[in-house]
């Protein structure tokens, strides 16, 4: 909602140039491709005033560029890169220099068919105790949504009472015990860190001590609390001085090591709602979104009322990230709250000189009082409520609105969310932010501790309607074997699915079927002695403005129980099949002992095709009925024994 207000502005660093726009700042790339031959062709709107451009290639988690792959003259508008491969991912830089004196910068993640990702690591949510009583079925869902998006998921409960030191401890405890720990979400009014000495938004009456969750997630640097000594900051929770809990670090001491984010709904009075409600709201859109229950258009918008400003060009945050998410044609720039109560933009950015409370040219706290703003990940950027930990905050009053489900203040500096197009989630895309210093281009106070996340750090981008209801039981025609039953998704896009197992509800989730597979049941002929897990997840093959990726649902799952007894060493020796390969039959000898026990052939898939039992001690199979490829034989006996595979 545009509104005419006299402001306190951020504070300008540097000479303003030639007038420009954010975008000018901005290499508005996205790509297309070919699977025969392979190629990736990257794409980009003419920039009139350019006078070169340089691209640079890397692989996704290279830490540097290395040296430039092709100078392009000015009237560039695209670049063909032959040099690729299916199910592989590379990350292009394009710089282009402007007669302006304009330096404009474009990144993309490319890829031609990725492999989708099965397991994201684990995830630590760390749980306000104020809320719990109230709302675990909706806290059990959401471990449920984390773990089925391949994320194995330990929860803690903290008091809000507690010191940020204690909490820093539990969080380092539980990194250290498990090297498999990548992401932290902090949920409700978890104590809230404090560091540094410093002023982003530029404002003297403002330096001192941000909120600093970031250091939550940088678990081997030894932070201090001995040398700054400062309360010129209008507010006290900006005071910083020895020994008070509040850190003196500005800068991240080393490389943040876990995605952390946090909601916290707390102190929210313009809301009309109490905090459990609006947390409670906040888990059922997130819940929502996950499962595509929404409808949200892929498009961007952003609301610029800061312009080049400089050269620090806030809004290229928005201008540069939209367009590998949705190609260059379907960013908008429009009026955040009046064009967003009645549309939807899956991503959006604001900015504007700002109070703690909102934004000039965007609004206020209140205006997402008004009605739902429409858009699931937002950027916010003015004066004073990056230091999100103030009372009806503008940086968290998006996740009380209504389906917002995660901002950052992105401009000092931006941010970088491009890997998300390929299927990375937010979480990813915030440790990259908060530990970028040249990579990217980062504007000012890179690689400081006010960098932060608001919202859900595991969620993604893109959504698939998971399965029906699956169910569990034993299976006909094997002994004791699982069968995995389900209803198929309601996704048009679905291409088959994918059966997973663990031994715990909410530990790692290992595929079992091969590859996709479009039947059910599925059978697990060879389960866990005692109490199994299954998933099942639908698979997409996801088109992006990006390339392309295999895209799975929130899994679904159902658990069983089994007995037998454990798995005796056999001597392999004393089994033989031959011919192998072969188009008709085989001849299985196994020894006397094994007559009467089952014989199993999976394909690749791991769909049973072919059953039956060793009959004597040289068993012939015919197998003329089975189209040709690659099969698994596998020999249980009647007490789930496993003798050969």
């Amino acid at each position: 909602m545009k509104k005419i207000a006299t402001l306190l502005l951020l504070f300008t660093i540097s000479n303003i140039l030639i007038a420009q726009v954010a975008a000018d700042y901005a290499v508005r790339v996205s790509a297309t491709y070919t699977e025969s031959p392979a190629s990736i062709t990257l794409a980009w709107p003419l920039k009139p005033t350019a006078i070169e451009y340089l691209l640079y290639k890397k692989s996704k988690e290279e830490s540097n560029w290395g040296a430039v792959i092709a100078t392009l003259d000015p009237t560039a508008t695209f670049y063909i890169d032959t040099d690729v491969i299916i199910d592989s991912m590379y990350e292009y830089k394009i710089y282009c220099s402007n007669t302006t004196g304009v330096n404009a910068f474009g990144y993309i993640l490319a890829g031609i068919k990725v492999h989708a990702t099965h397991y994201r690591g684990n995830c630590l949510l760390v749980v306000d105790t104020t809320i719990t009583a109230t709302m675990e079925n909706e806290l059990y869902r959401l471990m449920q949504d984390i773990s089925g998006d391949g994320w194995g998921i330990k929860r803690i409960n903290v008091a809000r009472d507690q010191t940020p030191d204690h909490v820093r401890t539990l969080i380092t405890a539980e990194a250290n015990a498990d090297p498999e720990l990548k992401c932290v979400f902090l949920f409700g009014r978890i104590p809230v860190l404090y560091s540094g000495n410093f002023n982003p938004d530029g404002h003297p009456d403002h330096q001192g001590a941000w909120p600093a969750d970031a250091i939550y997630g940088d678990i081997d640097a030894d932070y201090t609390d001995v040398t700054i000594n400062n309360t010129v900051a209008s507010r006290p929770e900006n005071w910083n001085i020895p020994g008070d809990g509040k850190l003196d670090q500005t800068s991240l001491i080393s490389k943040v090591e876990l995605q952390i984010a946090r909601v916290d709904l707390s102190n929210l009075p313009s809301f009309p709602l109490t905090e459990d409600v609006l947390l409670k709201n906040y888990l059922n859109s997130d819940h929502n979104f996950r499962n595509g229950n929404m409808v949200v258009q892929e498009r961007a918008l952003i609301d610029d009322n800061f312009g080049a400003f400089g050269g620090e060009a806030f809004a290229s945050s928005g201008w540069r990230n939209f367009a590998p998410m949705f190609g260059a044609d379907n960013e908008f720039e429009l009026d955040y709250f009046t064009t967003m109560y009645s549309e939807n933009y899956l991503w959006s950015y604001g900015c504007g000189g700002g109070w703690f409370q909102g934004a000039s040219g965007v609004g206020s706290t209140f205006d997402f009082t008004v009605d739902t703003v429409n858009t699931i990940f937002t950027m916010l950027f003015g004066s004073y409520f990056g230091d999100w930990d103030a009372t009806d905050d503008f940086l968290r009053a998006p996740l009380a609105s209504g389906i917002t489900l995660t901002n950052c203040w992105a401009g000092r500096p931006h941010w970088q969310f491009h890997h998300m197009v390929l299927g990375e989630n937010i979480g990813y895309s915030t440790r990259l932010s908060q530990n970028n210093t040249s990579l990217y281009v980062a504007n000012i106070f890179p690689h400081t501790v006010h960098i932060a996340l608001m919202g859900d750090p595991t969620l993604r981008m893109h959504t698939v309607k998971p399965v029906g209801a699956v169910t569990c039981s034993i299976a006909t025609g094997i002994d004791n074997a699982i069968a995995i039953d389900y209803t198929n998704s309601t996704d048009p896009n679905v291409l088959g699915y994918y059966v997973y197992r663990s031994e715990t509800a909410f530990g790692k989730y290992i595929r079992i079927s091969e590859e996709m597979i479009n039947y059910s049941p599925y059978e697990d002929v060879t389960p866990i002695n005692g109490l199994n897990y299954y998933m099942v997840r639908a698979v997409t093959l996801k088109e992006t403005p990006s390339g392309s990726y295999y895209n799975l649902s929130t899994g679904v799952t159902d658990s069983i129980t089994i007995e037998f007894t454990g798995i005796e060493n056999f001597d392999n020796t004393n089994f033989t099949i031959y011919p192998n390969p072969t188009s008709e039959f085989i001849t299985l000898t196994c020894p006397v002992e094994l007559i009467e026990e089952n014989i199993i052939i999976k394909d690749i898939t791991g769909k049973v095709v072919f059953r039956s039992i060793c009959n004597a001690t040289t068993t012939s199979i015919n197998l003329t009925e089975l189209s040709p490829g690659m099969y698994l034989l596998s020999i249980k006996d009647r007490n789930r024994k496993l003798i050969l595979q």
